[in-house]
């Protein structure tokens, strides 16, 4: 909720930072809302019963690791690079299978 309320009441400024975008948004409390993100993001991966999910978990929390100590400045946009590489890793994995004509 603080997220969206900030987004939609406060200016969002982006500008290119050599190849990514860096996002500025006045937002109170940033690091504790990133951090409750990550956590309801990649937590729920690495808690997850199923295994196929808790795989995925895995990667996910060494890319936010590796987005946060190389582009500290630039994490929202390489994060979401990144986060959308494991939503088609995702998607793959959940596809269910084709139904084989008759």
């Amino acid at each position: 909720m603080p997220l969206a309320y900030s987004l939609a009441t406060r200016p969002v400024t982006a500008e290119i930072r050599g190849h990514t975008l860096g996002y500025a948004l006045d937002l109170p409390r940033s690091g504790l809302l990133v951090t409750g993100y990550l956590l309801a993001t990649v937590g729920a991966l690495l808690l997850s019963g199923d295994p196929v999910l808790r795989s995925l978990g895995a990667p996910a929390a060494a890319g936010a690791v590796v987005c946060v100590a190389l582009w500290r400045l630039e994490f929202v946009s390489t994060w979401c690079a990144f986060a959308a590489v494991c939503s088609v890793i995702l998607l793959v994995r959940t596809r269910p299978d084709p139904v084989p004509e008759p």
